[in-house]
Formats: structure tokens, sequence, C-alpha cells
């Protein structure tokens, strides 16, 4: 029974990646018509009115622990998609998405740091190779970092610390719970930042309030606590591997949706990062050959 939950578990979060591999091109489109924190207060917002009208139950019953566990998670989603949403203005879909996947490396190191138990000499080698894929696709030819990068950096840290958070609370904490006060959370947080740094929204497109309904209730209510109920039956770098593919879903449907196109430099440095990805987690054993069994 516990193998199914986990398998379960696993095909849920292919399609959270798939989602959040879409959410890429949906923000990236809301970006020509609404400012960032204006994207990601109304999004959040959607997301926890919504949800929290199915969890009304569940809300009355929570509990410190609780709400600590949603505080704790939903700063660092926030800070998440700030760096995702502002980097996007600079940067394409491709780039980003493989960039943000090396949050993979990050999650061994962070669980380290949490738990004390030190990562593998696979995991430091690929935490190397995947940097080295994430400056291929960062520098500029003068060896700059581009501005949409590095925020896009800064966001795979945040998603690494937010996974890793995840892993920590969900199993002992009401996960419904957890997933209103995190989008509470950040929609307060870019409400606050909307007013102070953007001019105020005069009127919503009619297409741009499907995309938002889309980034709020598919892109981000559905996933993320489907990730907080996975996440009870598996561990916080297994999820940490699964989402990654989120990387390749974003960087094709950019390719196939937006037109983006695919350089040299950019397959290069996406295979860096793919190899290291491959690498810290799988020890490339898939490569060795089988010992045939002996029959006495």
């Amino acid at each position: 029974m516990k193998d199914k939950k986990v398998i379960f578990a696993d095909l849920a979060l292919i399609l959270v990646a798939f989602v959040w591999g879409s959410g890429f091109v949906a923000t990236k489109s809301a970006l020509d018509h609404m400012t960032p924190f204006y994207i990601l207060g109304s999004r959040f917002l959607i997301a926890s009115t919504v949800l929290a009208l199915f969890s009304m139950k569940r809300l009355k019953k929570a509990t410190f622990k609780d709400v600590k566990a949603g505080l704790v998670v939903g700063i660092f989603m926030f800070f998440c998609y700030v760096f995702q949403t502002v980097g996007l203005q600079y940067t394409t879909v491709g780039t980003q998405a493989f960039i943000i996947s090396a949050n993979i490396v990050m999650v061994p190191f962070f669980y380290w740091a949490l738990t004390r138990k030190m990562p593998g000499g696979f995991e430091i080698a690929a935490a190397f190779v995947c940097f080295l894929g994430v400056g291929i696709l960062s520098l500029d030819n003068d060896l700059r970092v581009g501005y949409g990068e590095f925020l896009s950096f800064l966001c795979a840290v945040s998603v690494a610390l937010q996974i890793v958070a995840v892993g920590y609370y969900a199993k002992n904490v009401d996960v419904y719970v957890l997933s209103v006060v995190q989008f509470s959370l950040a929609a307060v947080l870019s409400i606050i930042m909307a007013f102070i740094l953007e001019p105020p929204v005069v009127q919503v497109q009619s297409g741009l309030l499907s995309t938002l309904l889309y980034l709020g209730l598919f892109s981000t209510m559905i996933p993320f606590l489907i990730q907080n109920i996975a996440q009870r039956y598996t561990t916080s770098t297994h999820t940490a591997i699964i989402l990654s593919t989120e990387a390749v879903f974003g960087s094709l449907l950019g390719v196939v949706i937006l037109g983006e196109e695919i350089s040299i430099k950019f397959l290069i440095g996406c295979t860096t990062i793919f190899m290291a990805v491959i690498a810290s987690e799988t020890r490339f054993a898939f490569l060795k050959p089988r010992k045939k069994e002996t029959t006495a």
C-alpha cells in the first residue's frame, strides 16, 4: 500500500511539473498587460479565496503549528514567484525554466543544513556541474550575468527552500490549512508591494482575466495543494527530481507557443544542467551492466 502511495505521489508531481511548465508561458503572456506584483497578488488572492471556501471546517480547527508551517512555506513561495515573475521580463521562458531547475542540486544541501545529513560526493560534484550550466545560460559575451538570469537563479534558491520546508512540515500538519495560509501571505505581500512600487491597474482585459484565473487556480492552488499532499509520501530530494521536469515542459511550450528560438548556447547550458540533475540523483547507475543471476 505504501508503494502505491509513492507511485501515485510521483505521478501527481509529474502533473504538477507540467502545469508549472505551462505557467511560465501564461506568466510571460500576462506580463504584456499587467505589472508583476499585481499579477502575483491576483493569482494568490484567487488561490487563497477559492481554497479557503472549500476548507472552512479545517480552518476552524487550525492549530498554531498549521499556521506557522503555512507562514514559513508562504514566505519562500512568495520570493520564488517574485524572482520568477520579475525575471521573466528580462529573459526567455526556456532559459529561466532550466536555471530554476538548478534547485534540484540545492535541495540536498539545504536538507543537510536542516538535518545535518551531509550530501555525498556525487551531489557535490553535480552541484558544480549544475552551476557551470547556469553560468553558460546566464553569462553574456562580456562575462556579466544578465539581470533576468540572476533573478531566475534566486528563484531556484527559493524553490529549493520551499521544497525542503514542505518536506519538513507536510507530514505533521493539515496541508489544507498550510496551503491557505501560504497563499494568503503571498497575496498580502504581493498587493502591498504592488501599491508601493507599481502604478494602479485601470482596467483588466477579458483575455487577461482568463489568464489570471488559470494562474490562480490551475497553476497555483491545485498544484501547490497536490505538492503539499504528495510530499507526505516521498522525500524532498525525490520531489525536486520530479519537479525539475517543469524546465523541460516550460522550454518546449515556450518554443511551441511563444516561438522562442533555441540557440547553441541554450542547448549546451540546458544539457549541462540536465546531466547534473541526472548525476546527482542516479549516479548513472542505469549505465552499469546488471549482474546475471546464477542458479544453483
